[in-house]
Parts: C-alpha cells; sequence; structure tokens
C-alpha cells in the first residue's frame, strides 16, 4: 500500500508539513509525480472541472502547466482536523502572449489514512497583473525557505 507522510490524524506541525509538501510538489510541475500523492479514485473539482481519478488528475495538470507558463505557487494552512487540511494559496503565471496572472484560491482536502489526497475541492480567481506587480522571484521550482508567504506578501 502506497504511504505519503504525514498521515491522518493531522495536528498543526503535520498539517503545515503537508501543505508545504503540496507546494513543494505543484512547483516541480511534474504532473506524474504530483498525480502520485492523490488516491487512484481521487475526486476533484477544480473550478468548473471535475477530475475522478489519478489518471485524469496527471492529464490536468499537464494540461494546466502548458497553459500556465513562468508558474510559481505559494499555499498556506487555513484550517485542519483529523483527516482534513483547508488551505488559501496564490499563484503567478503568464499566458503564451506574455500576459501576467495572479491566480488566488481555496482548497479543501480530504486524505486516505495512507496520507494519499481523495478528495480536493479548488476555487479560483484569476487577477491580470503586470510584469512590475509580480511577487513571485524566485528560479523556477521550490519556492525557498527565506521567500516570504502569503500572509508576510499581504497577499
Amino acid at each position: 500500500m502506497e504511504n505519503r507522510p504525514p498521515l491522518p490524524p493531522f495536528t498543526r506541525d503535520t498539517a503545515i508539513q503537508k501543505v508545504r509538501l503540496a507546494e513543494d510538489g505543484w512547483n516541480t510541475r511534474d504532473a506524474a509525480k504530483v498525480a502520485m500523492a492523490y488516491t487512484h479514485d481521487t475526486k476533484w473539482r477544480n473550478r468548473a472541472t471535475f477530475v475522478s481519478n489519478r489518471k485524469e488528475a496527471e492529464a490536468f495538470l499537464k494540461a494546466k502547466w502548458i497553459r500556465e507558463i513562468d508558474y510559481r505557487l505559494i499555499k498556506e494552512l487555513w484550517a485542519f482536523g483529523d483527516n482534513r487540511i483547508a488551505v488559501r494559496y496564490a499563484y503567478e503565471w503568464r499566458d503564451d502572449s506574455g500576459n501576467w496572472f495572479r491566480s488566488y484560491g481555496n482548497e479543501n482536502w480530504e486524505f486516505a489514512e495512507n496520507g494519499l489526497m481523495q478528495t480536493r475541492f479548488a476555487s479560483i480567481n484569476d487577477l491580470p497583473i503586470s510584469n512590475a506587480d509580480r511577487k513571485f522571484h524566485w528560479p523556477q521550482g521550490r519556492r525557498p525557505d527565506d521567500h516570504p508567504g502569503l500572509s508576510e506578501l499581504g497577499l
């Protein structure tokens, strides 16, 4: 059986760790690797898109990161309990015409006993921004530990 620590039930510290691991994974933009954090029968609602298994999640992510160029994400714990975590997040990206956006969102997560995410509900809003308004400037990949989070950035 696949395990993805930390496992539920979550404490504040393990919930924060789970959120950072999710952020780190998504910042790789490696759809196959990220999809492995979800159960085989994972259920998602991402905006108006519905995903009903790991294979669909991987396909969704591949398409997302083709469309959302120079993607950089910050997640922050909002609440947690037992096997559920709520996060707020923002990510910056540009389209193929060079237009920049900051997308703001909230996610509700539910985990199986083995620590894989079985349910993900995401609500997201996109805000066009100028290049000068960007706040996420680290090199592609994991956000450096000394880079401010959402609260420190006033987001």
